[in-house]
């Protein structure tokens, strides 16, 4: 960019003099040519490279392109001998083509700041050394040392020490996660405090900055609907605007006996204007800084087709688990009948210690004491009912209601849809309840509500969980459609309806946790993975990735879909109607080469400038 400027610069000194020559009174002899000299000097420093470029691709074959359109245009102006007006439409098209590869930068330092969560260096433990290799060489199982102020590697789980990891390269979030012996920790992230040594889960190739990265790089290869018809129109456009411009040029001076150079003029002015760049350069560099704006908020776009679906969503699908609530069960109320709470508790604890369902986990959670699992025999899971075991001689039942009525245990059944009652009993005499349930994401509530703000028209909750926690939660967070007790096949059947009802024009979009949930985000029109930090199913299955475990990041999600896809229509309806203009103008003989300069120039660095907007997501 430098070097071009300085070209440009060296160009405009040029044409100024030859301006300034070209309007003095009559320069005597040989002098009299010195204004055209310095104008054509002018012209050939500035275009140089364009007349190149469209000479070797008329070589080609490939004719047509805004190259070939400069070149013969300002050629014409040359035989015409208007030389000041060839070297002002050189130097200012250049101007345009700075201002595009500095919006261009611009576009790609959200990009490269991404790019920076990619690590150099390993530090590898071998014996009693430590050595620094490249991420590409560590293997499965080796021990990795992370000090303080390093970027963390490999995805791995730490072994020795705590720290606090910054995480916002990948998610967008400014607050440091604190982690220690056990918590893995995953590539790309900041070490800000203590040593930590971690064993390597996954080589550098499979780690979770790969596959950012992987997915971030091939975003500009998927087109949005708005890209693929610019493409398409350039194609058909420029070989019309330059036939339309031949036929301008001999016709009338054929048919009517006009003077050819006046035609020609206008057709030379009318190549200038219908140069495309405006609309070739701006649109896709729109979307490119709409997945760059995305990408700095912890987001994810995995090409700009899935951003200009985002931006027509009109039915959003939640997943309930993981998506909307923590997925983490709780004991919320215990309600003994024979005994304490603690003795209830512990007896559900001790009966559930060979579980690994959530249920049991959130049942030992809450007796928050070491549990003497010897005290236990002949444990085993009744399917659909609960679990029995052996306490200490005595046989312990937790489980549903039918659990109970099956083995003739007398209780009162609890009227509470709000989460799961687990009845213990202990040698045949009932003993009291548990209420567990899952807790709501603190960003759940706001997000709906965000989603309605932006007009979507219809949110929908798809669930496993019974009718009872189902709706619950459904009505919690004020969504009037909840489907409950989903098998994964069944979800999908539903989607496949709620895509038939979507309006014509508008999409479905599916967010889940991206684990359990990829074949619906597969079918819908844009699949989103919600807290998909370090998750591979997350990042294979969805369309978009929102990287922390914030549902009001789709909210933020849409607003910059819809900035980018209204970005993008401005500089369409702009950049059409002013060019569109000055053609008929300059067909009819009202427009100067100037006015085209404008046309083309003018309007390609207008519409670049707003392109440059879409980066700005901050606010949203």
């Amino acid at each position: 960019m430098k070097k071009t400027l300085i070209r440009i610069l060296l160009a405009l000194a040029l044409f100024a003099a030859a301006f300034g020559l070209e309007h003095l009174a009559a320069l005597p002899g040989i002098w009299a040519l010195a204004g055209p000299v310095l104008a054509l000097c002018a012209y050939l420093l500035a275009g140089y490279d364009v007349l190149l470029n469209a000479l070797r691709n008329i070589l080609k074959g490939q004719i047509f392109d805004e190259n070939f359109l400069m070149a013969i245009a300002t050629v014409g102006a040359l035989g015409l001998r208007e030389f000041l007006e060839a070297a002002a439409v050189m130097i200012f098209y250049q101007v345009g083509e700075l201002f595009q590869d500095y919006a261009v930068g611009q576009s790609r330092k959200s990009i490269a700041q991404l790019m920076d969560i990619k690590p150099d260096t390993a530090n590898v433990r071998r014996g009693d050394q430590l050595v620094t290799v490249d991420p590409y060489d560590v293997r499965v199982g080796d021990i990795i040392v992370i000090k303080p102020g390093e970027r963390v590697p490999l995805d791995a789980v730490i072994i020795s020490g705590q720290t606090a990891l910054d995480t916002s390269a990948l998610t967008g979030e400014s607050m440091p996660r604190e982690a220690q012996e056990g918590d893995e920790v995953l590539s790309g992230c900041i070490n800000q405090s203590g040593l930590i040594e971690a064993r390597v889960l996954r080589e550098f190739g499979e780690s979770t900055v790969s596959r950012i990265l992987d997915m971030v790089e091939n975003a500009s290869s998927k087109k949005s609907v708005t890209e693929r018809f610019i493409t398409r129109f350039a194609r058909y456009y420029t070989p019309a605007v330059v036939a339309a411009a031949v036929l301008l040029a001999f016709l009338p001076p054929l048919l009517l006996g006009q003077p050819f150079r006046d035609w020609v003029s206008r057709a030379l002015i009318f190549l200038v204007v219908s140069c495309p760049c405006a609309l070739v350069i701006s649109i896709p560099l729109s979307f490119f800084g709409g997945i760059g704006g995305a990408s700095r908020r912890g987001i994810l776009v995995k090409g700009s087709n899935y951003l200009d679906a985002l931006a027509r969503a009109g039915t959003v699908v939640f997943d309930k688990t993981g998506t909307l609530t923590q997925g983490v069960f709780s004991v919320r109320e215990t309600r003994p009948v024979a005994g304490t709470e603690a003795q209830l508790l512990e007896l559900a604890a001790l009966c559930e210690c060979y579980s690994d369902h959530p249920i049991s986990l959130s049942l030992r959670r809450a007796y928050g004491s070491p549990i003497d699992a010897g005290r236990v025999r002949d444990a085993r899971e009744i399917a659909g009912h609960g679990v029995s075991a052996l306490v200490d001689g005595a046989e312990v039942l937790c489980g549903n209601d039918k659990l109970m009525r099956e083995r003739g245990i007398a209780f009162a059944p609890i009227e509470d849809d709000s989460g799961t009652i687990v009845h213990v009993a202990a040698d045949g005499v009932y003993r009291g309840a548990v209420l567990i349930a899952d807790t709501l994401k603190a960003g759940a509530k706001p997000a709906v509500q965000g989603i309605r703000d932006v007009g979507v028209s219809r949110t929908v909750m798809l669930t496993g969980d019974a009718e009872g926690p189902g709706q619950s939660v459904a009505r919690a967070l004020g969504i009037a459609e909840a489907y409950t007790g989903l098998m994964p096949q069944d979800k999908v059947a539903k989607v496949e309806q709620l895509l038939l009802e979507k309006p014509r024009r508008s999409t479905l979009c599916f967010v889940g946790d991206g684990i359990n949930d990829a074949p619906v985000l597969a079918r819908a029109d844009v699949g989103v993975a919600m807290g998909a930090l370090g998750s591979d199913a997350a990042i294979e299955a969805a369309d978009l990735v929102i990287m922390d475990d914030n549902p009001q990041k789709l909210v933020t999600a849409i607003r910059i879909a819809r900035k980018t896809v209204g970005i993008a229509g401005q500089n369409i309806v702009f950049a059409l109607a002013v060019k569109g203009l000055v053609l008929v103008l300059a067909a009819l003989g009202y427009s100067q080469m100037w006015h085209a300069i404008f046309a083309d120039v003018g309007v390609a660095v207008i519409a670049i400038l707003n392109a440059l907007r879409a980066l700005n997501t901050e606010k949203l």
